[in-house]
């Protein structure tokens, strides 16, 4: 119930944005969670838009007195180009929790669907009582006219909050699935997905909720 509760919630907010909560699951084990150091890891090879997704979460951390740290300052150039193995990748959580990192968010692009929508505004047609000539008029633009549809894409984006404390077992804290709808403008999406992941991690009270107030207080202190 609460996970249908947190869909209808941010279907509603964000119905303007490009990006929706599609489902966000939490660790039943897990009543809440505050992490002290976090390593964020956006997984994508583009450099520029990957700085800007981790430096922003980055900021959100720090809002909540959380230390947290860019995967691009922190993974060596090996790590950060090259296919990393199972042997690889547990040598970097061990010296992760050495430098008392207790958890790792990452976020990666799942799936891609391309779309065609089809226009809707047919208001002069009844329903019920259509001829042969009207189902043409109506249709026809298909092939006549690029305006009768459009073309988009849909990115399937997660992100997962892992635990990686000395004292406790390795675990999936969280997992969240996001869709990305066309995006146009690089910049602005960022700013969606991670305002959107960190209402839900507040939800789920995996962070540090702080109000709006708050916020504006704390933004100014928080380095770059």
């Amino acid at each position: 119930m609460k996970t249908i509760r947190i869909i209808l919630i941010f279907v509603f907010l964000y119905s303007c944005s490009s990006t929706q909560l599609v489902e966000s699951w939490k660790n039943p084990e897990i009543d809440t969670y505050e992490p002290y150091k976090v390593l964020i890891v956006g997984l994508t090879s583009d450099i520029e838009a990957r700085t800007q997704f981790e430096k922003q979460l980055k900021k959100e951390f720090e809002l909540r007195g959380t230390q947290a740290s860019m995967s691009l300052n922190i993974l060596t150039d090996k790590q950060k180009t090259e296919r990393l193995t199972e042997a690889d990748l547990d040598a970097l959580e061990t010296q992760l929790i050495l430098d008392e990192y207790d958890t790792i968010l990452l976020t990666k692009i799942i799936g891609v669907d391309d779309k065609i929508a089809y226009r809707q505004d047919y208001g002069g047609y009844d329903e019920t009582r259509r001829r042969f000539t009207e189902e043409y008029l109506m249709y026809q633009d298909v092939f006549y006219n690029p305006e009768y549809y459009s073309e988009y894409t849909i990115y399937h984006a997660e992100t997962s909050m892992y635990c990686i404390c000395p004292t406790k077992d390795r675990e999936l804290i969280w997992k969240g699935y996001i869709d990305i709808t066309d995006p146009t403008n690089v910049e602005q999406t960022i700013k969606d997905y991670v305002r959107l992941t960190i209402v839900v991690l507040e939800e789920e009270q995996l962070v540090k909720r702080i109000d709006l107030d708050t916020q504006e207080n704390l933004q100014d202190t928080v380095s770059n």
